[in-house]
């Protein structure tokens, strides 16, 4: 039996020499290769989550024109939310970008009715369902008229169909111009 003290001197000359031995090291280091094709792969990571964000989930949009002031700015920015119309249907007050019916262009606006709500402008008020609509983000005696020589509006949104208006009646292109807009014409909810 061989106790501390009896270690013969060949085994503690060997145990010294594994000990200041140098290791292999564990990772060597990588090549040069290795690193760019590294860099890459994080940059095209990178570049795909951008366009996957931008597209898909949020996007800055800059307001051109005031027909949504006093709510938005003129030249403001402010995020759209891309996909919150995946988890649930636009209802009223959202203001949403769409793509105009007329020219194609974008457009924010703010939805005031909805499939199956009936919208009637008379006498500078908005009512829906037969109720005047309460609309405390308008600057105080703001009204509400038809545009061109009607004097009232009255229609009813079908399935799939939401009725706009900017927040700036009297300069606004809105649904008093083009009708209810199509489900597939909003683009998404503004974050403000």
């Amino acid at each position: 039996m061989q106790t501390p003290s009896s270690v013969s001197p060949a085994a503690s000359s060997a145990a010294i020499a594994s000990v200041l031995k140098p290791a292999a090291p564990a990772n060597p280091a990588p090549t040069l290769r290795q690193q760019v094709f590294q860099c890459l792969t994080v940059g095209v990571f990178a570049l795909a989550s951008y366009i996957f964000i931008s597209h898909y989930l949020l996007q800055s949009v800059q307001i051109v024109g005031v027909s949504m002031a006093p709510t938005l700015k003129h030249s403001g920015y402010y995020l759209l939310n891309r996909c919150v119309y995946l988890m649930r249907e636009p209802q009223p007050e959202d203001i949403v970008v769409i793509r105009d019916p007329l020219d194609q262009t974008f457009s924010v606006k703010r939805i005031v009715a909805r499939a199956g709500d009936s919208v009637y402008l008379k006498g500078g008020h908005v009512y829906v369902n037969g109720r005047q609509l309460l609309e405390p983000y308008l600057e105080p005696g703001t009204p509400t008229f038809t545009i061109g020589q009607q004097e009232e509006l009255s229609l009813r949104c079908r399935e799939g169909e939401y009725f706009l208006l900017g927040d700036n009646r009297g300069n606004s292109t809105d649904s008093r111009v083009y009708g209810a807009v199509p489900r597939q014409n909003i683009l998404g909810a503004v974050i403000h």
